[in-house]
């Protein structure tokens, strides 16, 4: 496929994905920025916004489950690369770096998330 077919470009407060849904993708951010955010409603609590460079939905593209949370463009202009899931897998075994990188953002996410549900005691 070419890569043109896999970007995608959004205007502020439009919706790439929504909690609940699913998908075998995961995004890396181009340009713009984009929030990862809870959605009640009206009401939003972004979880974590993300910049050029930085990556989401790879938790949905490893195990097949439905979203976590909504991703929303942030910024006018925001573009993003789809990664499917079979290029994810041919990445991941060519590239260990892009494993171990994957990983490490992982790790980093999950003890973000201890330390806001738990505190600093469950983040070891």
């Amino acid at each position: 496929m070419a890569i043109e077919k896999c970007i995608d470009e959004y205007a502020t407060d439009e919706v790439i994905f929504e909690e609940g849904s699913t998908g075998r993708e995961l995004f890396v951010v181009l340009d713009g920025k984009v929030d990862i955010a809870k959605v009640d409603g009206p009401s939003r609590t972004v979880i974590v916004s993300l910049g050029k460079g930085e990556f989401f939905g790879e938790m949905a593209v490893i195990d097949g489950s439905a979203r976590s949370a909504t991703a929303i463009a942030a910024a006018p202009g925001t573009r993003v690369m789809r990664i499917n899931h079979a290029r994810f897998v041919y990445l991941v075994s060519q590239q260990p770096a892009f494993a171990l990188m994957v990983m490490d953002a992982l790790s980093k996410r999950l003890r973000a998330s201890n330390l806001r549900n738990f505190g600093s005691g469950a983040t070891s």
